[in-house]
């Protein structure tokens, strides 16, 4: 029979909280932002989990190829015995490691959901018996001490989530990854790459407007979670390529003025016509950069994969002395 225990490293009102301080500091912000974890509400998820299957967003199949083709070597160079999967979801990528980590004897997955978490973990126990599965949960960026593990563990931080964050904040995240690894015990990270801007913008701005939907359904948490009363109608999406920083921007543009009131906040803010508010950042990334960002962080980069046409990579680092 599997064994599967779930830590529990967040307070019971710790999303509502966090919600509250990001909202206060993005929407007083110039320009107003939001951070992108805040899309991922029941609806958000699903959405999400549709625009990973059209046909311009390449990033989930292509990661899954790469996974497909160089599981066993990561495997065979790693020898992990704990898998750790930050951010981990629904784990469905992840499978493909612990299919391949013969000697592995425990998988850890970290993420602030503990009904998404739980729900994962039953479910990869009941797919993989005699793996020991400790869930985590926890806020990847605060709780990385607080995570266990049967060394040689492997880190994975997958789907180019990295992204989502900007330089500082990558470094003080992979810093704090290495913070916590000993020396010799690994990383796996999925990077999405440089690319031609008309297919990285087809990729967030889709014909069939998923990602439009997607956007516009964080409107809908404030609404929910934070009595506000956004008329999401009149919200466009817009998806800009940044040349200079290299990511791609997600925006919410008013499309007129307007006064919206967060009841729950006592916050009453003005959008003009045509001011946008920055919803989410997509770093795309260069071998050059990932690997000096790492060695930065004090990881040593061991192998680099790719897909034929370079669209998305999968790094293994090693944790350097």
């Amino acid at each position: 029979m599997t064994d599967i225990s779930v830590d529990v490293h967040l307070s019971p009102n710790h999303q509502a909280q966090a919600l509250r301080a990001d909202v206060l500091d993005g929407l007083l912000a110039t320009p107003k932002t939001l951070p992108p974890k805040w899309f991922y509400d029941a609806r958000g998820s699903e959405l999400f989990e549709r625009i990973t299957a059209l046909p311009e967003y390449y990033p989930t199949r292509v990661e899954r190829s790469v996974l497909a083709a160089r599981a066993g070597e990561i495997a065979s160079l790693t020898q992990a015995r704990s898998l750790v999967e930050l951010g981990s979801g629904s784990s469905e990528k992840t499978r493909l490691l612990l299919s391949a980590l013969i000697g592995l004897s425990q998988f850890v997955p970290v993420d602030v959901s503990e009904t998404a978490l739980r729900e994962s973990a039953a479910a990869i126990a009941a797919d993989y018996p005699g793996l020991s599965v400790h869930g985590v949960v926890g806020d990847f960026t605060e709780h990385l001490d607080l995570v266990p593990g049967v060394r040689p563990r492997l880190f994975a931080f997958l789907g180019g989530t990295i992204g989502n964050l900007v330089p500082t904040e990558r470094a003080k995240f992979l810093s704090s990854v290495r913070s916590v690894l000993f020396e010799g015990e690994w990383l796996v990270l999925g990077t999405d790459l440089v690319k031609d801007p008309s297919v990285l913008v087809r990729a967030y701005d889709d014909s069939a407007g998923v990602t439009a939907e997607f956007n516009k359904n964080v409107l809908l948490v404030l609404n929910r979670e934070l009595s506000a009363d956004f008329d999401v109608s009149s919200f466009s999406h817009v998806a800009r390529w940044d040349a200079d920083a290299e990511w791609i921007e997600m925006r919410l543009r008013a499309e007129r003025a307007m006064r919206v009131n967060l009841a729950a906040l006592s916050l009453d803010i003005s959008f003009a016509a045509g001011e946008e508010m920055r919803t989410e950042v997509s770093a795309k990334f260069r071998r050059g950069g990932v690997s000096r960002e790492l060695a930065e962080a004090g990881f040593e980069l061991v192998r680099w994969f790719t897909d034929p046409d370079e669209l998305f990579a999968v790094s293994l680092a090693r944790a350097a002395g």
